[in-house]
């Protein structure tokens, strides 16, 4: 018995609370039916057909919902499923910000949501009482949300910009656009197309989603993520995008670009190639001026140059690419300065290369190779002919070195050297004043006869397959030759002799290696006015 309570007890509290259910869902019925108020019509009629639950309402309709207005040339009311159908001149209102025409609505009072058709405008007014307008044909408005979709193309404008797409969404609340296929910004000044797009109509931000492409009378941008100020036109770009103006192309795994001024900036991995230069900068940090085609690459900077078929490979803490004219460009190198090339290879500490006449400058304690010979001085410089060296000149405190086998160099000094190329190696070498040379010359079977050194004011030589082939040395030359058994430890050397070749460039990976530089035991001081002479060279 006492279990047939329980039973029936339960029985009756579970018959309370579907009675209770039932009526909350007549209650909230019931409410929704009456969220939709008809307040003007001039004909209002039924629909015998459907025992009256379909009101006919014709012109002058004006309906009331919470606290929006629609209005319309005739309408289909359907109280039951608190919806309706409008015709002719559909307009929302929706406070005093937005605005919503078109020929058809069906508007469901349950989910809110205004489907309309055809001709469908929908105008939101900002704060700054300037206007974004939506234009489509099918247009979904959630009023919940707050949020206004097409889906078979739409077009939204305010006063900066226009932009198309396949589909599309606005949201009065936050005032934000969000495009989908084949969407197309359209400014004064430049055209975006991309894949998927966010714009904000309040600070006319574009956030690049997807696939796209700004093109300008400035040059053309091409990204994937990021975003660009339409209003001040300043963009911040991501994911190796790149600006490309001109010949010229900036890449970078993030880029900073002001199209008014020409700048772009470029953070880790920038790469900026010049192909009509046939020059190539990368570096973690890089900077572009479009106005003065002015290229700065630090962090890891390095530049190519690939207009022959052999590049060279140029590293230093800072390089700087300065556009001078059509035709010149002045390419500038500071701070640990390495650089390789099949032919020939380098470190210094500044470095300046000029294409007006194809003159390379090497400053601060300046070391260049070729092939089994090293060359020193205050400065050097190469004079090239397409990019082929045509001769070096060392203009004061000129060093040459040759090894010739396991302790043993060939060494050639002198106040001013010039060596000229034929191909890739050195054919010809002149010294004016102080001439000064060691030389170790070969039997046929290649054993050293001894040590011959001479001193005059000038010399002239001669090299044949990389090895001494004659030398002239005037007007009042002295020598000694002393055979290798007789030499001694100091002999073997001049005074400012140095063998660099643990410093030497490798290959183009060797170029980033960090090196410290020997010193002579009793290295000449440069002249003072020498040095200040070629300061002011390297300031031009």
């Amino acid at each position: 018995m006492r279990n047939r309570s329980y039973i029936l007890l339960a029985l009756l509290l579970m018959g309370w609370s579907f009675q209770s259910l039932a009526q909350t869902q007549v209650a909230d019925t019931v409410a929704q039916r009456d969220k939709i108020r008809i307040l003007r019509a001039d004909v209002h009629s039924f629909s015998a057909q459907f025992n009256d639950r379909i009101q006919i309402i014709r012109g002058n309709v004006v309906f009331l919902y919470d606290s929006s207005y629609m209005y319309c040339d005739s309408a289909y009311y359907y109280k039951d499923d608190v919806s309706l159908e409008a015709f002719g001149n559909v307009r929302m209102e929706q406070g005093d910000t937005l605005f919503i025409y078109g020929d058809y609505l069906f508007y469901n009072g349950i989910t809110e949501l205004a489907q309309l058709r055809e001709n469908v405008r929908m105008e939101n007014y900002q704060a700054d009482s300037s206007v974004v307008t939506l234009y489509t044909d099918s247009l979904d408005y959630d009023r919940v949300a707050n949020i206004g979709y097409y889906f078979e193309g739409g077009k939204i404008i305010d006063e900066e910009n226009e932009l198309t797409s396949v589909y599309g969404q606005y949201s009065p609340d936050t005032e934000i656009a969000v495009f989908n296929e084949n969407v197309h910004l359209n400014n004064p000044k430049f055209d975006l197309y991309s894949d998927t797009l966010e714009y904000s109509t309040v600070t006319k931000i574009a956030t690049i989603l997807g696939p796209s492409v700004i093109e300008s009378d400035s040059g053309v941008i091409n990204s994937s993520r990021g975003w660009y100020n339409t209003e001040l036109n300043t963009s911040l770009l991501l994911d190796r995008s790149e600006v490309v103006s001109g010949n010229r192309v900036l890449t970078g795994d993030s880029l900073l670009y002001d199209r008014v001024s020409g700048i772009g900036q470029a953070y880790d991995n920038m790469f900026l190639i010049d192909t009509a230069q046939n020059i190539i900068m990368t570096g973690n940090y890089g900077y572009y001026e479009e106005k003065t085609e002015y290229a700065f690459a630090t962090d890891s900077a390095q530049a190519m140059e690939f207009s022959q078929g052999d590049t060279l490979f140029l590293h230093a803490d800072t390089l700087q690419l300065i556009t001078v004219d059509s035709t010149e460009r002045i390419m500038k190198a500071f701070r640990g300065v390495r650089f390789y090339r099949t032919d020939i290879q380098g470190v210094c500490d500044s470095m300046r290369f000029d294409t007006k006449d194809s003159v390379l400058y090497m400053y601060g304690k300046p070391i260049l190779w070729n092939e089994e010979q090293q060359l020193t001085g205050d400065s050097i410089i190469i004079y090239m002919a397409d990019t082929t060296v045509e001769y070096v000149h060392v203009p004061t405190s000129a060093f040459v070195v040759q090894k010739v086998d396991t302790g043993y160099y060939n060494q050639l000094g002198g106040n001013d050297l010039k060596a000229y190329f034929i191909g890739k190696a050195i054919e010809h070498i002149d010294i004016d004043g102080n001439a000064e040379s060691i030389f170790y010359p070969l039997e046929r079977d290649s054993t050293m006869m001894g040590r011959n050194y001479t001193q005059s004011s000038y010399l002239s030589m001669w090299m044949k397959e990389g090895k001494l082939d004659k030398m002239k040395i005037w007007p009042t030359p002295k020598g000694k030759m002393i055979p290798i058994p007789l030499l001694l430890p100091e002999e073997k050397t001049l005074k400012k002799f140095v063998w660099h070749d643990d410093i030497r460039p490798r290959d183009k990976h060797d170029i980033f290696r960090f090196y410290k530089r020997k010193e002579a035991e009793n290295p000449a001081q440069p002249d003072k006015a020498v040095l200040q002479q070629l300061m002011k060279i390297n300031e031009k």
